[in-house]
């Protein structure tokens, strides 16, 4: 990390990566470290629910239908929470955006906005490492705990109820969603690909290495975007 360094560019991330790449995770991690806001599109549904937010609203009538949420009220949720005054240092995006749709209603908000680059990572794990993490997971079938890597013997260290296999993490249905992610994401990437601030993390590391890796990838993307603002400043 740079000190300083983030208080003249302000730091902007978007975590891309497949079911069980651990974006969550390390979303989290990396906000934390630079105190920025971790911004998970299920959080802040949920929470635009509870504080009765009008959009929040229009998402949960489609949802209990059981219809998805459409790409327009998705787009209002999140450009919403990113004009508060809190995201103006910086934020870490997680769960958003999922469509070329929603990246492209991303960049006006960011020109809207005008707060630093928008810096996209994209963690990448081999499918065999991901069938194998996401089968693994078990969950608290009293309260809901995701306890990662847990065996159907353990007991829910919140609660104590029995952990169990997820209905939609048995082998065969992870890799029917990662090929779903494969072929609706690739548009995805391939709109910010050749973008100078667009970087690639193994995913496959340990949280740790993934971690520091991110941290000294976004740090150079920092560098660059500063030198090239300088370089700006003098023409």
């Amino acid at each position: 990390m740079i000190p300083g360094r983030e208080n003249r560019v302000g730091i902007n991330v978007i975590m891309l990566g497949p079911p069980g790449a651990g974006k969550g995770t390390q979303a989290s991690r990396f906000a934390a470290a630079r105190g920025l806001i971790h911004i998970s599109t299920g959080d802040i549904l949920r929470d635009g629910i509870q504080a009765q937010l009008p959009i929040a609203m229009i998402a949960k009538a489609i949802m209990d239908r059981g219809a998805l949420v459409d790409d327009e009220t998705i787009i209002a949720i999140v450009r919403e929470r990113l004009m508060r005054a809190d995201s103006h240092r910086g934020f870490v995006l997680d769960g958003f955006p999922r469509t070329v749709a929603q990246a492209c209603a991303l960049d006006a908000i960011m020109d809207e906005r005008g707060y630093g680059p928008l810096i996209v990572v994209n963690l990448v794990v081999p499918e065999p490492e991901l069938v194998r993490r996401l089968a693994g997971r078990r969950i608290c079938s009293k309260c809901g705990t995701n306890a990662v890597q847990a065996t159907a013997s353990l007991a829910c260290g919140q609660c104590g109820g029995v952990l169990v296999q997820r209905v939609d993490d048995t082998k065969a249905v992870v890799r029917d969603r990662l090929g779903v992610y494969r072929r609706s994401t690739k548009p995805l990437v391939d709109y910010y690909r050749e973008r100078p601030t667009f970087r690639i993390v193994n995913g496959a590391q340990s949280q740790d290495r993934v971690a520091n890796e991110l941290e000294i990838l976004v740090d150079d993307v920092i560098v660059s975007a500063t030198a090239s603002s300088l370089e700006t400043l003098q023409y």
